[in-house]
């Protein structure tokens, strides 16, 4: 029996998100407005995080494992900060945190995430 890949918003080098066999994999999420600190670019992806995650119909209690790049490890705080008011209480996800050099020099943080499907 086969599944069916499905991909959203798919453009010529990527697709913002793939589900396959009840699991959600998003690309990575950066800021739109790089002019932002650490906080105020880490809501923005965490919201492009929500938004592709309920267009899924799941959320951030079901997210399997988050991999978050920084640019800076000085960032590290400031970003948990407004993760710990993100994260579903109870549901903290496994994590990685690691510093890269980003693809944009402006890019603060990138945030990766795998999701289960609700059931």
């Amino acid at each position: 029996m086969t599944h069916a890949v499905r991909r959203f918003h798919v453009e010529d080098r990527y697709s913002d998100m793939a589900i396959h066999h009840g699991t959600v994999y998003l690309a990575g999420q950066v800021p739109d407005d790089t002019t932002q600190d650490i906080r105020g670019q880490t809501r923005q992806v965490l919201a492009m995080v929500d938004r592709l995650l309920a267009e899924a119909h799941t959320d951030n209690a079901h997210i399997l494992m988050a991999q978050i790049f920084l640019a800076d490890m000085a960032d590290f705080a400031g970003m948990n900060e407004v993760w710990d008011d993100w994260v579903a209480p109870g549901d903290a996800p496994p994590r990685a945190t690691v510093q890269a050099k980003l693809a944009n020099p402006a890019y603060r943080i990138e945030i990766v995430v795998t999701a289960a499907l609700k059931a």
